[in-house]
């Protein structure tokens, strides 16, 4: 099989795991502090990569922008998104949830850069928030939780990261459109980590207990993920693959679910396997004309 026809797929497997990779890192370290050495050494990767090709460097006006962008892309999205799973979001939910970065960049795209809906998105918008629900209701109506504000507030703090990287997916595709995507990689990564050390330093004790575990999913999550997802985008944009990639994203739900059961034994239940497929209706509905306009989630 050819890397044409592999790549796409291998991105959405790549992806998937990153949900995988933060519950993992919750086990080990705290999240802000986790995020923090993953930023600084995946930026610095980045920038190994960008001396040895000799990348172009943007001007300072957009090496501001990287910067800002940086943060709801990869700081206030993965701080919200990684501090939900280590307080008890479970993977599988929170991939789920994740599905909602379409809808929402659908949502907001009419506001921010002009965009209109059409009846069928209106429509996949609705299923999306109705999967949603549907999904972690079982969490929101569990007995254990006398206090709902322990299952819904890290809830509400994943969909805020939802938020923010629909944001910033909108930012970017209004600001950087053009450039080396290594150099305005490299930029991000660096903003990110001007967001989340402050948190680690302010909110927590920076714990990393150096377990073999905890460097698995450093390296995974440097290289993996923030190296070897954004690598392959870079090779689908090049080859004008994104929107094959983009079509798999539907299969990144029921994957992430899939992965946590086999990992932590996070139960399939009738909830989440509903709510997973009515999440993936609405996204289609959203985005069957517009593939290419979204870039997917980060974890």
């Amino acid at each position: 099989m050819s890397l044409d026809r592999l790549a796409p797929a291998v991105f959405v497997l790549l992806w998937s795991t990153g949900w995988v990779v933060a519950k993992y890192a919750s086990l080990h370290s705290e999240p802000f502090t986790f995020l923090s050495i993953r930023y600084a050494l995946s930026a610095a990767a980045f920038l190994a990569l960008c001396l040895v090709v000799r990348a172009q460097w943007p001007s300072r006006a957009t090496a501001l922008r990287a910067f800002y962008s940086g943060f709801f892309l990869h700081g206030f999205y993965l701080a919200g998104l990684w501090w939900a799973i280590a307080n008890g979001v479970p993977a599988g939910i929170s991939g789920i949830i994740a599905a909602l970065q379409p809808l929402l960049t659908a949502m907001a795209a009419p506001f921010l850069i002009g965009e209109r809906l059409q009846q069928a998105q209106k429509l996949g918008l609705a299923l999306g928030f109705v999967g949603i629900a549907i999904a972690i209701s079982p969490k929101l109506l569990d007995p254990a939780t006398a206090d709902l504000k322990h299952a819904v507030l890290p809830l509400a703090i994943n969909l805020v990261a939802m938020a923010s990287v629909t944001y910033g997916t909108l930012y970017q595709k209004k600001h950087l459109q053009s450039g080396d995507l290594r150099t305005i990689a490299t930029l991000q990564y660096i903003g990110a980590l001007i967001l989340t050390l402050p948190l680690s330093l302010i909110f927590e004790h920076q714990h990393f207990d150096g377990a073999a575990q905890a460097y698995g999913a450093l390296a995974w999550s440097v290289f993996g993920l923030s190296m070897g997802g954004v690598g392959l985008l870079l090779y689908l944009i090049r080859r004008g693959q994104v929107s094959r990639a983009a079509s798999l994203i539907y299969l990144m739900p029921p994957a992430v679910a899939l992965e946590a059961f086999i990992a932590f034994g996070e139960p399939l239940t009738l909830p989440l396997i509903v709510g997973a497929v009515v999440v993936v209706t609405g996204v289609y509905l959203t985005n069957r004309k517009a593939f290419s306009e979204h870039r997917p989630a980060e974890v």
